[in-house]
This record gives C-alpha cells, structure tokens and sequence, in this order.
C-alpha cells in the first residue's frame, strides 16, 4: 500500500509541474521537455506538494496533532523561501548572466534556479488543497 502522504504530495507535485508544462507549451507555441522539472513558473509545484501534505495531515492527524504543526511550519518555509530567497537569487543570477553575456566573458555561465511570485505560489497552494482533497476522498 503506498502512503496517503506520499501519494497527495507526489500527485499534487506532478498536476503542478503538468500544468506548468501545458501553459508554457501554449504560451510558446512549442512544447519543451524541460519543463515537467525546471523549477520556477506558474504554479509552484512545492507550494502545491506541501500544501498538499499539510491538508492530507490535516485531515487525517487533525489540526491539533504535532504532525500538522510540523507540516504547516515547513509549508510556510517553503513558500517563504520560493517567493523570497530563490526568487530573489534568481534576479540576481539572471542579471549576473546577462553582464556576463554582455562582457563576453569566458567564465561559463552560471546556472539559474527561479523563484516564484506571490501569485504563483498561491496557486500552488490552491492547486495542493484541491488535490490532496480529491485524493483523500477518491
């Protein structure tokens, strides 16, 4: 039997990372593999595999039990630091590649993890709840 746990957060990551797909596939007009794993983008697959775990905690502990604190503090960390400290060293990595580029510099180019909006990561967050939902009740 495989965990409730485990299967909420695996499915919410994979609807996540599946929608990111398809809206960068339309919005580029092409489909690029990438996709289903770089990190960044509209919706935050950690916020919805979190938020995710969180609800299926939350519906199966209770909201008083010490798993669901544990799981609602490392939901806020990780979404504190999608929207805050990758998204800010992403800025900053994109900037630094861009002089880079600029000074035709030989020093190969660093690579960029992206950060996420407050939008993003909320609809991640929505996106979670709604899946470990219909987990829980399918």
């Amino acid at each position: 039997m495989f965990s409730l746990y485990l299967m909420t957060g695996l499915v919410a990551w994979l609807v996540a990372q599946g929608i990111k797909y398809l809206i960068s596939a339309v919005k580029n007009r092409r489909s690029n593999i990438r996709q289903l794993y770089l990190s960044g983008g509209m919706p935050s697959a950690h916020s919805a595999t979190v938020t995710a775990l969180m609800v299926t905690v939350a519906a199966t502990e209770g909201v008083n039990s010490a798993i669901f604190g544990v799981t609602t503090l490392l939901a806020a960390i990780v979404m504190y630091d999608a929207m805050m400290v990758r998204r800010s060293s992403g800025e900053q990595g994109a900037a630094l590649t861009a002089l880079m580029k600029e000074q035709k510099s030989k020093v190969p180019l660093p690579r960029v993890a992206k950060g996420h909006t407050p939008t993003e990561v909320a609809v991640g967050a929505f996106l979670g709840l709604v899946v470990a939902i219909v987990v829980i009740v399918v």
